[in-house]
């Protein structure tokens, strides 16, 4: 019925806007993409109507940080990540990446993406740094067709590894490239993906994946390509290589960042819970982001970040979920709830601890911010409608319906949403994809698992 939509007396929406408006019994518009009205009994003349009487409605989640390609490397015990120390834990994973190929990147990325639009998320970026002999440079290409199967916008980080492990990198040699042919890649994916309009559905980002796994010269030449090209950086920084950069380097790894130039209002790391206090003021004064993944933090036994504090220095800090290998899901809203709860048991020795509220506009408005985006993040006129609803007429939320805006995080609402729109679109409702076979979906997913990756490894998949 043409291109505009309304759902009907929505029992509340939280905007997550500059004044923290909460709409009660109203009617949301959308126009093609955009946000067009919000209020009651706004005119259905010409409208696809959608009944949002049991919905609570929000900004569509965020995600700032992960990486696909590990999504087939879960639930293994025999790679226990909370029992091995971090060298232990490369040792055993890297083997299985290094055999990953494009069915593996294509298939997993497909269950990664699933995960996260069936809870909420509707903008996801990937660190894809996983390039092996079997891959080529093609990984990235078959994510932009499992996003554009499911109806997530994604943004591509072209990762990449390039120093020698006999120079004290990580990463086996067989998943090394040459910054040039990095370069190059990315000079290509720009040129073919990268859209900076509003309502983009896909950019790219430069991201060589952590500094002691690259030569400087890599992410030197990153912040030259990525200035020329207008588009951002990203890496894993401040997450147990500091003692390393000091050895090598005689920096911390943020000054050697900083040192390069690879800070600043378009760039955002990962991790960052082995910064010190000093430290949040360059992020703050560059306008360096910062993605908080808690999932990791928690199971490896790291110190999880002081997000007050991090905020009062004024750092923008949005969530990611991070891989499969160190989380076993893409769930944003469990890692909303989990980085709600981290924060707070930490509330009395840090003198308070985030809202829950405060939280979601970290998994919204701050990534929106993370990835340069002005037309998401939260339910405004004019902003695209990116947005998830939850059926508030479930039995187990009854009594907790008084605060919308606290709901998800404090009470735990983590399952599959009712609803999943994306620029006007709704790409999932009431349990199904409208884009996609997902029993299909799966039975494919099962089976490339299996003949690539269980059958080449049988004593650990076994």
């Amino acid at each position: 019925m043409g291109r505009k939509k309304l759902i009907r007396k929505v029992r509340a929406i939280v905007s997550c806007d500059a004044q923290d408006r909460v709409y009660t019994d109203c009617d949301l518009l959308i126009d093609g993409y955009q946000i067009a009205q919000i209020g009651p009994n706004l005119d259905a003349v010409g409208c696809e109507i959608l009944d949002g009487e049991n919905y609570f409605i929000y900004p569509g989640l965020v995600n700032t940080h992960h990486h696909f390609f590990q999504t087939f490397v879960r639930n293994l015990l025999t790679i226990d990540y909370p029992n091995l120390l971090v060298v232990d834990w490369l040792d055993r994973i890297y083997p299985i990446f290094a055999q990953i190929d494009n069915e593996v990147i294509y298939h997993s990325s497909l269950v990664a993406m699933a995960d996260l639009l069936k809870h909420g998320c509707t903008t996801a970026f990937d660190h894809q740094y996983c390039y092996t002999r079997k891959t080529g440079t093609a990984a990235v290409d078959r994510q932009m067709e499992a996003a554009s199967l499911l109806g997530i916008r994604y943004h591509a980080g072209r990762g990449c590894n390039t120093l020698e492990r006999s120079k004290g990198s990580t990463i086996p040699d067989e998943m090394l490239e040459t910054t040039d042919d990095f370069l190059s890649d990315c000079q290509r994916l720009v040129e073919r993906y990268h859209d900076s309009k509003p309502n983009s559905m896909s950019q790219i980002v430069i991201a060589p994946c952590q500094p002691i796994n690259s030569y400087e010269d890599t992410f030197k030449e990153s912040v030259k390509l990525a200035h020329s090209l207008g588009v951002r950086l990203h890496t894993h920084l401040g997450e147990g290589e500091n003692p390393i950069m000091l050895e090598r380097t005689g920096m911390r790894t943020l000054d050697w960042a900083q040192s390069i130039g690879f800070v600043g209002p378009d760039v955002w790391i990962a991790h960052g819970w082995e910064l010190e206090r000093a430290e949040y003021a360059i992020l703050a004064e560059t306008g360096t982001g910062l993605s908080h993944c808690p999932a990791p933090a928690v199971l490896g036994g790291f110190p999880i970040i002081d997000i007050p504090a991090l905020q009062h220095a004024g750092v923008n800090v949005s969530l990611g979920c991070d891989g499969s290998a160190t989380n076993d899901s893409s769930n944003l809203l469990e890692t909303l709830r989990m980085a709600y709860l981290a924060q707070s048991y930490h509330s009395k020795q840090r003198g308070g601890a985030p809202s829950a509220y405060e939280m979601l506009k970290l998994g919204t408005v701050n990534g929106a911010k993370t990835l340069g985006r002005e037309d998401i993040g939260s339910l405004e006129i004019g902003k695209a409608a990116d947005l998830f609803a939850v059926d508030v007429s479930k039995l187990e939320l009854a009594g907790t319906l008084h605060d919308p805006r606290n709901l998800i995080a404090r009470v735990g609402a983590t399952g599959p949403v009712a609803l999943t729109m994306v620029g006007g679109k709704v790409v999932w409702q009431d349990g199904r994809f409208t884009q996609a076979d997902e029993a299909s979906l799966a039975q494919k997913a099962e089976k490339v698992c299996t003949e690539h990756l269980r059958k080449q490894f049988p004593s650990i998949f076994g």
